[in-house]
């Protein structure tokens, strides 16, 4: 296993038809490509495995985020792409929902009704995407009388932060155990790292989780949760990632690699 010493090295099996490939971290961070990453992917998308870019990030829609890294040079579409939002909406059809997000990602949530601030009547859910100016005292308020109500509480992650050009952010997460601790709730979470995220994926790309690999930055949600399924994990060292959390993970991911751009090697393409 690449830069943990003392444990056994995993072969990438040889069975493998598709990767499963977080965005944010592993191929831009605050949307800018990381060295190396857009020659990877068209080296994966030449080889002719299947490719699925799974996303947490709930500012953008999948039209945009499709438009921003093609325009960087990365060979996706946004077919290409299974956001959190875009889950949440298969998840919740039919649905009265109270969003609480930063971002606009209305294109990716049809079939759910959005009430706004002011309907007095309960929702069906309460849902929180990614965090923003928006979790002010105020909205987060309102979304605990919610609940205290009868709403359900649906988030689509548990992401406590995510890395800009800036440093590391506060994400909904934080903001999540608080909601959860006060209405004495438990969220159900419809993107990374759940089952159904996941399995969502492998859909698409008509392959089974022994067919697949998985590159993320964050060692619970991205990599760990996805060999629990059986799919191979790749973790990277660069968005998210810290020493600490490889330290202090639930279990050791399959390999560990400095960059996204050190996958075209480690599947034998180069």
């Amino acid at each position: 296993m690449e830069g943990m010493e003392g444990r056994e090295v995993v072969e990438v099996p040889g069975s493998v038809r598709a990767v499963l490939i977080d965005i944010d971290g592993v191929l831009t961070v605050s949307w800018k490509p990381l060295p190396g990453a857009v020659a990877a992917l068209r080296a994966v998308r030449e080889s002719g495995l299947g490719v699925v870019l799974v996303t947490n990030t709930t500012s953008r829609s999948r039209a945009s985020i499709a438009a921003t890294l093609a325009g960087a040079g990365f060979p996706v579409g946004a077919e290409d792409i299974l956001t959190a939002p875009a889950a949440t909406a298969v998840h919740l059809a039919g649905a009265r929902v109270a969003l609480l997000n930063s971002g606009d990602v209305r294109a990716d949530l049809q079939g759910i009704t959005l009430v706004g601030d002011d309907d007095g009547d309960v929702p069906d859910v309460v849902l929180l995407g990614g965090a923003g100016p928006e979790f002010g005292y105020e909205a987060l308020d309102r979304a605990f009388g919610r609940l205290q109500r009868g709403a359900r509480l649906v988030a689509m992650h548990r992401n406590l932060y995510w890395r800009t050009e800036d440093g590391l952010r506060l994400d909904a997460g934080a903001f999540l155990a608080g909601l959860e601790a006060a209405a004495g709730v438990e969220a159900e979470v419809t993107g990374k790292p759940s089952r159904a995220f996941f399995e969502a994926a492998l859909g698409r790309l008509g392959v089974g989780a022994e067919q697949a690999l998985m590159i993320g930055d964050d060692i619970e949600y991205d990599v760990l949760a996805a060999q629990r399924l059986g799919i191979t994990g790749v973790l990277v060292r660069t968005g998210k990632f810290v020493p600490r959390a490889l330290e202090r993970a639930s279990g050791a991911p399959d390999h560990v690699l400095d960059s996204f751009a050190d996958l075209p090697a480690l599947l034998g393409l180069s």
